[in-house]
């Protein structure tokens, strides 16, 4: 029966069939066409049946369907575009009664044009456009004329407008010769070369250069489709109650429409990558839209609570480029949100529980014996919490309602006998993530509420409270976490990593959170170029670390200095040092824009080279030093020549003895290497994943469990390096690039006479880690 209710609206068999698999969408349809057939009979036309269709499928508040439906059957809405009108103005007005008059005015019900109208408005495009028609003819774009005409007459039908163009155009022109008919050659476009086309906007400071998608760009203005503020009602799945319009005027006349946005942590762990791009998406969505951001620490939780991670949070966050409009806690509103709990309860939307938190676990727990107990008992119990009468465990506040995911009635309030860090011995109940953040968020009147896609469970409870509670109730956006492979990020596991000593400390440059991301030498610039990179996604993003380190090498290839190391010294004698004394080498700071600078370094008689530099035998394809095969000394103008090679009694080199001359007086060596001379001693510390699976957390992968899959090679110790002594005044994350070795950045360990650097990334991308 249905199945030809559908086609007989003039719907394919297949689309019939398609439509019926969708409950919801068939049910609205059967509703729409048996009411059309009640006014116009069995019978619809083609042109109704489209109509009815797309106003079932694309209208958002099913309770308007009748009215819409009633316009079409009485031929008041009859084309696509007075329908497209109609669903918008419903969507903008949400509450009962619509003025019929201003619906009808929105959707040109009634409006009549008429031939000569469009005659008029056709003749007047084609005289604005008259010299560009007769200088191009045929190859003007037509649809430029419909355009404009259009535009003139909002309601009138686009094939008789269409039709009309034609008729003047070809009155004008006259008909088509073989030169319109030819094809109007393509106007080349300028190719960007293959790095530029890889250029993403480097966000220094919150700013953007003029790069095309950068993350800001992705963020701005409708790109995302969120709604505008203020207009939280256009959102779909938004509830819409009778205080709706006035609580979002009030907001309003708060922000005055400026966006709003938060990144709320807890404060008992350490950020991560995937929280870079919480960062840059919240910060990022009210910069580039001209709003502000709040950082509220989420400090519901006293007993896992540190100072030290408040700080740490606040720091990532400027480190990344960005300022805070405003430092908040959830704990500066612990008043407020008691009140509320007490106003929820008489409303009779709470209630007091004394379940186990074992029994209340999972999706199916069974039902509270309490959940119908009395509004006042449960307000006495309730204060009996907040006194201390009930030990741990003993008493929750529940909310009543029943979450997207099946989850019943969400804790609101649990017992803790834990000092807060702020508020101190105040109180002993805390609230809970589900009752404290959509409060929070309407308090600070947060208009884009974005959080991860695992929190999208939550989105009705979020506008459930609000609205139980008659307060302003922004809205929740959710995109997708950004993960990456061979890391676990997660706050107990990096613990048991510092525990077990297979790390440092939560800083350790093998993790990935920001604090050892920075000490490693990551730039702010390349984590958000990486996430810029990752896009602002609805899908969980998993990346590898070497797209993460691409973006590294492009920024420290412009920021970071070069200076020159050697890990394994030689010592390298030069027997014809052509001065008593040392001399000094200009290097420049950036050789490929030498007008940025330049630094000295000392040469001298003695200088040191890579092992690896030298061999005693030459292999086919071997460049660099080897009797008789000199090699150029970078920056110095020298080539030398092996005279002698000194080994200890074992048989290993120790040191070379060789003989220098002028470039221009030698044949051009086959390789020009690095080197130092009176160089400063250091650590430098080469750093690997620390893991050797993809997946470490994934069982199918790692049987043993994350621990059992530690790469012992993760961390190399060079302790006698040397470095040249241009790098002398360097502090703790200051960055260099070693010539030929890779990018570097001084660590924190380093002490006077002793400094320490950390292998950022190397110079080139493994080809084995791709």
């Amino acid at each position: 029966e249905a199945l030809g209710l559908f086609t007989g609206i003039g719907l394919s068999e297949a689309k019939a069939r398609e439509t019926l698999r969708n409950g919801a969408l068939s049910a609205l349809l059967r509703r729409a066409v048996l009411q059309a057939r009640s006014t116009l009979g069995p019978a619809l036309d083609k042109a109704t049946g489209t109509l009815l269709y797309n106003a079932a499928a694309r209208l958002k508040d099913p309770k308007h369907l009748g009215f819409l439906v009633d316009y079409i059957a009485r031929r008041e809405i009859l084309t696509d575009l007075q329908l497209s009108a109609a669903l918008e103005y419903v969507r903008s007005h949400p509450l009962e009664p619509l003025d019929v008059a201003d619906f009808e005015r929105a959707c040109g019900v009634g409006v009549c044009i008429t031939p000569e109208q469009i005659e008029e408005a056709v003749e007047a495009v084609i005289s604005k456009h008259r010299a560009e028609l007769l200088a191009e003819r045929y190859h003007f774009n037509m649809g430029l004329l419909m355009g404009e005409a259009r535009n003139q007459l909002r309601w009138a039908d686009g094939k008789t407008i269409k039709n009309e163009v034609d008729l003047q155009v070809l009155h004008l022109l006259g008909p088509k010769t073989e030169a319109d008919l030819e094809k109007k050659p393509k106007v080349a476009k300028a190719r960007l070369a293959p790095a530029e086309k890889q250029k993403v906007a480097v966000v220094e400071n919150g700013d953007v250069g003029a790069e095309t998608q950068s993350l800001l760009e992705q963020l701005r203005g409708e790109a995302l489709k969120f709604h505008k503020p203020g207009e939280n009602y256009k959102t779909e799945g938004y509830v819409v109650t009778p205080n709706t319009m006035a609580l979002l005027k009030q907001h309003l006349a708060i922000t005055g429409g400026q966006v709003r946005t938060r990144f709320p942590p807890e404060p008992n762990g350490i950020l991560h990558i995937g929280h870079a791009k919480a960062i840059n998406f919240n910060f990022g969505y009210a910069k580039a839209n001209g709003g502000v951001c709040f950082l509220r620490y989420d400090d519901t939780n006293p007993e896992k609570e540190e100072e030290k991670y408040f700080t740490a949070i606040r720091e990532m966050v400027e480190w990344l480029g960005y300022q805070p409009y405003a430092v908040t806690h959830a704990s500066d509103y612990f008043d407020q949100l008691y009140t509320w709990a007490l106003e929820l309860i008489r409303r009779g939307q709470a209630y007091v529980c004394h379940q186990k938190v074992e029994e209340i676990k999972g999706h199916n727990p069974p039902p509270s014996p309490w959940r119908d107990r009395p509004v006042e008992e449960s307000l006495l119990l309730f204060e009996d919490m907040r006194k201390g009468k009930f030990g741990e465990g003993e008493a929750t506040l529940r909310m009543k309602l029943v979450m997207e995911d099946g989850k019943m009635d969400p804790v609101a309030y649990r017992v803790k006998f834990t000092p807060h860090h702020r508020t101190g011995d105040k109180w002993c109940i805390y609230p809970t993530y589900d009752y404290t953040h959509c409060l929070c968020d309407s308090i600070e009147h947060i208009t884009h509420s974005l959080c991860t896609k695992e929190f999208q469970a939550r989105r009705s409870s979020y506008f459930w409270l609000c609205n139980a509670l008659d307060v302003y109730c922004p809205v929740q956006w959710e995109y997708g976490r950004l993960n990456l492979l061979y890391t676990v990020v997660s706050k107990r596991k990096i613990i048991r990593l510092v525990e077990t000593g297979a790390v440092r400390d939560w800083d350790d440059p093998r993790l990935f959170t920001l604090t050892a991301l920075r000490r490693r030498g990551f730039p702010p610039e390349a984590i958000n170029n990486f996430c810029a990179r990752v896009g602002v996604t609805v899908a969980q993003a998993t990346m590898e670390p070497h797209l993460l380190e691409a973006c590294a090498r492009e920024v420290l290839n412009e920021q970071a200095p070069r200076a020159m190391a050697v890990l394994e010294p030689l010592k390298v004698t030069i027997t014809n040092f052509p001065a008593s004394k040392a001399l000094e080498v200009l290097v420049p700071n950036f050789p490929a824009n030498e007008s940025r600078g330049f630094h000295k370094v000392p040469f001298h008689q003695t200088v040191y080279i890579e092992e690896t530099d030298f061999r005693e035998e030459a292999d086919k394809g071997y460049k660099r030093l080897a009797p008789g095969q000199p090699v150029g000394l970078r920056h110095t103008g020298y080539v030398i020549t092996v005279q002698n090679v000194i080994k200890d009694v074992s048989g290993r080199v120790i040191e070379l003895e060789v003989t220098c001359t002028k470039s221009d007086m030698a044949e051009k060596p086959k390789a020009f290497i690095h080197w130092v001379s009176v160089p400063l001693a250091c650590e430098v510390r080469l750093y690997e994943r620390l893991f050797l699976h993809k997946n470490p957390e994934d069982p199918s992968e790692v049987p043993g469990g994350f621990l059992s899959d530690l790469n012992p090679d993760s961390l190399r110790v060079v302790h006698n390096a040397l470095v040249d002594s241009s790098v002398h005044s360097a502090r703790p994350f200051d960055k260099f690039q070693f010539e030929r070795l890779g990018y570097f950045s001084v660590d924190p360990d380093s002490e006077q006479g002793k400094m320490v650097f950390n292998r950022t990334v190397t110079l080139k991308e493994d080809p084995g880690k791709a």
